[in-house]
């Protein structure tokens, strides 16, 4: 069986509170937990009135305190807008509270605009260009201390959180190879490059005392629901907040509609199913055959799913159908 995990963005959907949205992705955690998912990931975003998860350690911790199994973790922190010691001590902090059971997923964008980049990194010559120093200090600053450095992270020391390269080109397939760590690729939002990272990961890795051989995530969208017509009709909440994203404009989760027709102009239809083209949407006999293609395609080792739905109990009940997938899959075509 290939391992399946959730990524959640807390959404604010529409109608609803932050409080809402942060004790959703809580139950989600735990309707995951139930249905056998490895992880649940939260990702770091800011200044978007759509996702309540920018202060992602505590987001995690509220999750953890919901569940008792599941993996949980981040999906991930964008690195360079953070001090690798404050982040040493949040996530060694996290692995006191749930120990044996945190991820730390690290990206290099800024999970954001421009501007609010500016304000939280302050110094923007020190962003992504020092990405791979940075994720090396991490790695010793969650690891044995060294009386020589000085510098200790506590909590955080020894508590050997793993640690991901998360992705969306080619340079994090070459930086995780060359440091021998676990891979996620985000062709849920960038699918273009995905055969590529992956060949260029798997080629060159190189092994490490945390991951002996390549290990690849793949991310997908999904919604999935009893008829193919309420799964296109749940994820047009998805398609409308891509439209909103290249208009600039800010607002919550939105509600879904019957229609896209007369919301989005023929390019933004065009350039949004290019980029959720990966998207696994429908009844459970439609994404069975979708998710087929795509473990076909590059033969992922775990696929984590995002479920960017407005109602709670629909996103819930994708969760469910989305586990069920396991057994309809040819997993004997994806390992070809």
């Amino acid at each position: 069986m290939i391992d399946f995990s959730i990524l959640d963005l807390s959404p604010i959907a529409e109608g609803h509170t932050v409080r809402e949205a942060l004790d959703a992705s809580r139950r989600m955690a735990q309707v995951a937990e139930a249905n056998g998912y490895k992880r649940f990931w939260l990702a770091e975003h800011h200044g978007m009135p759509g996702i309540a998860s920018a202060a992602t350690a505590i987001v995690i911790a509220h999750v953890g305190a919901g569940t008792s199994t599941i993996r949980i973790g981040s999906g991930g922190v964008m690195l360079p807008n953070h001090s690798p010691l404050v982040i040493a001590e949040q996530f060694g902090t996290l692995e006191a509270l749930f120990p044996g059971r945190v991820d730390l997923g690290l990206g290099r964008a800024p999970g954001t605009d421009m501007r609010t980049a500016r304000a939280l990194r302050r110094n923007m010559d020190a962003g992504a260009e020092s990405f791979p120093h940075d994720v090396i200090e991490l790695q010793r600053l969650l690891g044995e201390p060294n009386e020589d450095h000085g510098l200790l992270a506590v909590p955080g020391m020894r508590s050997n959180v793993p640690i991901w390269l998360l992705g969306s080109s080619l340079y994090s397939a070459h930086l995780a190879a060359a440091l021998g760590l676990p891979y996620a690729f985000a062709s849920h939002f960038a699918p273009d490059q995905l055969g590529e990272a992956v060949e260029i990961y798997r080629q060159r890795f190189e092994p490490s005392d945390s991951l002996q051989s390549p290990h690849v995530m793949v991310g997908v969208m999904a919604a999935v629901a009893d008829t193919d017509q309420e799964a296109s009709r749940l994820f047009t909440s998805a398609q409308q907040q891509f439209v909103n994203l290249r208009r600039n404009v800010r607002r919550p989760f939105p509600r879904p509609v019957d229609s896209m027709d007369g919301f989005w102009s023929e390019i933004e239809r065009i350039g949004v199913e290019h980029t959720l083209r990966y998207a696994i949407v429908g009844s459970p006999d439609t994404a069975a055959g979708k998710l087929d293609a795509l473990l076909a395609e590059v033969a992922p080792d775990e696929v984590i799913v995002s479920t960017p739905i407005h109602d709670l109990d629909a996103r819930l009940r994708s969760v469910e159908l989305f586990a069920g997938l396991g057994d309809r899959i040819d997993l004997g075509v994806a390992a070809e």
